[in-house]
C-alpha cells in the first residue's frame, strides 16, 4: 500500500473492471443485496467511480481553502478507495499562534470514533466463540443494573452497540467528563437515570452503553479494554500511531492541541483525559493510520497480509441496522437523497443516492472528527481537526459527491452558514439563562443561608462557600468545575466559571428554599448541547 503524504499528492484511479469485480465480489459474498436494476450496481456504470490526480489536487486545493474560510487551525484528511490511498495529507498548524504544521502523521482525539473499535473487538470475541452478540450483559458483569428492572435483566451485548438502552441522548456523561470515577464505578452510579424511552423503544446515544462495552471486553478477555485494542487491532493494521490514552501522548512531538471554537477565532485549551470513558471515544490517531483502519472494513476484516482479524460476518453485521434513527426535516431539506437513518454496531448508517453510507463523527474537547465510507463502492474518508467545527462533515460530502459525480456544488459555505447560525443561537440561550428579568434590590435571602453542602445520589457532592462576600460554587466530583455565584433575581444566580470549558460557557444556579427558610436544593441550567446539568439532583446534606 502507498501512502501519500504531506504536499505530494499521488492518485491512481481504480480501474473499471477491477472495480467491477470487487463490487460483484461484495454483492456476492457479503451480503450485499444485487439490484441489476439500480444504476449504482451496474458494471457498466463502474468507470463513474474514481477520482483521477486532477480531481484529487481540486480536491485538495478546496481543502485548504475551506480551512482558511472557516478559520480552523489545522486538520488532516485520508480518502481511500480500496487499496489505494488517493490523499493522505496535514492542513495548517497543530497549535493556533504556533508554526508547527499538521501532517498526515499528526495525532488527533477520535472520539466517538472510537466506538466501531469496540464492537469489532466484542466481534472478535464472538468469532472466537467467547462471547454471543445476544448474550445478557448480566452473565458477564453480574453487578451491571438500569434503573428499569426489564432492561437490566433483559439487556444484551448488542444492545449496548446501538444505543437502544432507553436512556437519552448523552444522559449521565457528567459521571465521566473529568470526574475520578472508573467505568464500573460510573456504571453503578447511573444507576439512578431515568430512562427516556421504554427499553428498545427508541435510539438514545448512550456513551454509558459503550462503557459497559468495554467492561465486558475486560470481563471476557482478562485485558484491559486499551491493552486489547492495542494488541489485537492497532498492532495487526499497523496503525503504529494511534494511542488510547492521552496519558500515552507524553513525549510525542507530533500532536495538535485542542482548541474552544467561537465564531471569530479559535483558542487553543488542555487536553482532557477521558481515560474512564475511553471504550466509547478514548483512542487517538492519524489520517494515516485511520486511513488503514478504513481499508480493513473495506477488506470485511482482513489485514493488509490477508490475515482475519474479524470475520466477514462479523464485519457485515456491524454494519447492518439495529436502531432507527429518524430524519429530521432539517436534514432531509439539506440531504434530499437520505430517506432512511439507522444505528449498527458502532456505525452510523444512511442512504445517499442509491448507496449506503457506514460512517460516524466524534467530539472531543476541543477536536472534531468525521469518517465516512462507501463499502460497496470501497471508498471512505476521513477528516480530523483541532476545532469544534462541523468543518469535517462539509468535507467529507464534498469528497463523496465528487467520487459518485453528484452535481451538489460547494458544500463549505452551505454548512459554515448554518454552522454560525447555530452558535448564535447558543449565545442566545446564554443570554437568556443568565438574564436579570426581575429588577429587585438584593437576594431574597442573605448570602449565608445559601451556603452549605449539597449532594447528588448520581453525581456527588457540591458545595457553597462564602469568601470575600462572594458567594462560590463547587462540584467536588471534577473540582475545576468551581465558579463565582453572581446574583440574577430571587434565589438565582449566574454562573461564572473560573476555568474556560469546551462545551459551555456561563448559566444559572436557582436555589430552593423549604419553609423553615432553609436552602434545601440547587438547580443547574448550563445551556450546552452535551452535558446534562440539570440530571444532578442536589439535595442539602444536615
Amino acid at each position: 500500500m502507498k501512502v501519500f503524504v504531506s504536499s505530494t499528492i499521488q492518485t491512481r484511479p481504480i480501474p473499471a473492471l477491477v472495480l467491477a469485480g470487487l463490487l460483484a465480489l461484495v454483492t456476492c459474498h457479503s451480503g450485499y443485496a444485487q439490484d441489476n436494476s439500480a444504476g449504482l450496481q451496474k458494471a457498466s456504470d463502474a468507470q463513474r467511480f474514481e477520482l483521477d490526480a486532477e480531481q484529487i489536487n481540486a480536491l485538495d486545493r478546496w481543502i485548504e481553502q475551506t480551512r482558511e474560510t472557516w478559520q480552523v487551525p489545522g486538520l488532516s484528511v485520508a480518502i481511500v478507495a480500496r487499496d489505494q490511498v488517493l490523499l493522505s495529507k496535514g492542513y495548517g498548524i497543530r497549535e493556533q499562534g504556533k508554526t508547527q504544521p499538521v501532517d498526515d502523521q499528526t495525532l488527533f482525539a477520535i472520539a466517538s470514533n472510537t466506538k466501531a473499535f469496540t464492537a469489532d473487538a466484542l466481534a472478535i470475541l464472538v468469532d472466537e466463540g467467547k462471547l454471543g452478540w445476544d448474550d445478557p450483559v448480566q452473565k458477564h458483569l453480574p453487578w451491571f443494573r438500569l434503573s428499569d428492572p426489564l432492561a437490566s435483566n433483559d439487556i444484551r451485548v448488542r444492545d449496548l452497540l446501538c444505543h437502544r438502552s432507553g436512556l437519552g441522548t448523552f444522559s449521565g456523561d457528567l459521571l465521566w467528563w473529568g470526574t475520578p470515577y472508573t467505568p464500573k464505578e460510573i456504571l453503578q452510579r447511573s444507576v439512578s437515570l431515568k430512562p427516556e424511552f421504554p427499553f428498545r423503544a427508541n435510539y438514545g446515544y448512550s456513551n454509558l452503553m459503550f462503557l459497559a462495552a468495554g467492561e465486558v471486553i475486560e470481563a471476557i478477555s482478562g485485558m484491559p479494554w486499551g491493552q486489547f485494542i492495542q494488541t489485537r487491532l492497532l498492532d495487526p493494521l499497523e496503525m503504529t500511531g494511534s494511542k488510547w490514552s492521552i496519558k500515552q501522548i507524553g513525549g510525542v512531538e507530533n500532536v495538535a492541541t485542542p482548541h474552544k471554537t467561537y465564531l471569530d477565532r479559535s483558542d487553543p485549551i488542555e487536553w482532557m483525559n477521558w481515560d474512564s470513558m475511553a471504550a466509547a471515544g478514548g483512542i487517538l490517531s492519524s489520517a494515516s493510520d485511520m486511513a488503514r483502519w478504513m481499508q480493513f472494513q473495506m477488506r470485511q476484516g482482513e489485514d493488509a497480509q490477508g490475515r482475519v482479524l474479524v470475520s466477514k460476518a462479523r464485519i457485515y453485521e456491524t454494519m447492518q441496522p439495529h436502531s432507527i434513527i429518524p430524519v429530521s426535516m432539517n436534514r432531509s431539506q439539506r440531504i434530499p437523497s437520505t430517506h432512511f437513518r439507522a444505528y449498527g454496531l458502532g456505525w452510523s448508517l444512511a442512504d445517499y443516492h442509491g448507496v449506503k453510507l457506514v460512517g460516524h463523527g466524534g467530539g472531543y474537547d476541543g477536536m472534531y472528527s468525521e469518517q465516512l465510507m462507501i463499502p460497496e463502492l470501497g471508498f471512505g474518508v476521513v477528516v480530523l481537526t483541532n476545532s469544534m467545527t462541523p468543518i469535517g462533515n462539509a468535507i467529507v460530502y464534498q469528497a463523496i459527491d465528487e467520487f459518485l459525480k453528484v452535481p451538489a456544488g460547494d458544500r463549505s459555505q452551505k454548512e459554515l452558514d448554518q454552522f454560525r447560525s447555530s452558535r448564535q443561537a447558543f449565545a442566545e440561550r446564554i443570554r437568556k439563562a443568565t438574564l436579570r428579568v426581575k429588577p429587585t434590590d438584593a437576594p431574597s435571602h442573605p448570602l449565608e443561608s445559601y451556603v452549605g453542602k449539597f449532594r447528588c445520589s448520581l453525581y456527588g457532592d457540591a458545595q457553597t462557600t462564602l469568601n470575600d462576600g462572594k458567594l462560590q460554587l463547587q462540584l467536588l466530583a471534577y473540582p475545576e468545575l468551581k465558579a463565582d455565584l453572581e446574583w440574577m433575581h430571587y434565589d438565582t444566580f449566574a454562573i461564572r466559571w473560573h476555568k474556560t470549558f469546551a462545551w459551555f460557557e456561563s448559566g444559572s444556579a436557582h436555589f430552593v428554599f423549604d419553609a423553615q427558610a432553609n436552602a434545601e436544593s440547587i438547580r443547574l441550567d448550563v445551556p450546552n448541547d452535551d452535558l446534562w446539568f440539570y440530571e444532578l439532583n442536589l439535595k442539602r446534606l444536615p
